[in-house]
């Protein structure tokens, strides 16, 4: 872990290309996958549109510090990190709030989603406190 920290503080535009695109994905997912296979997944589709509209909103964040390549990139990642957190927080009550509509696949996507979301803002911290030795 240590590594990948190095390596995208040398490169802090990394990050919000990684987030960026992974916030695509979610966005894809939710919209469109999850959607079709509703009944498979157990999450109604209006809830799954509401959360595959704040990861393209993510994206579109994440994207454009990407290809602004701004400098003082601190407290940009620091805010998409919080509100990350803030949508695996988000996420978890959705998924408590419709447990009983939810099969094991929707259950073991979310939980899947979170763990990879907090993984990254884990990673986006490490980052924005990074020294150089």
């Amino acid at each position: 872990m240590v590594k990948i920290i190095k390596t995208i503080s040398a490169n802090p535009r990394k990050i919000f290309q990684i987030d960026g695109l992974g916030a695509i994905l979610s966005a894809f997912l939710l919209g469109v996958i999850l959607t079709t296979f509703e009944d498979f997944f157990g999450m109604p589709a209006r809830v799954l549109y509401i959360l595959a509209g704040i990861a393209a909103g993510f994206a579109l964040y994440s994207l454009t510090y990407y290809f602004l390549n701004i400098k003082k990139w601190h407290a940009a990642l620091r805010r998409i990190a919080i509100a990350n957190l803030l949508y695996c927080l988000l996420t978890l009550t959705l998924v408590i709030i419709h447990f009983q509509e939810l099969t094991v696949w929707g259950i073991l996507y979310f939980a899947l989603e979170i763990l990879v979301i907090i993984t990254l803002v884990y990673i986006e911290f490490r980052v924005i406190s990074y020294k150089n030795p």
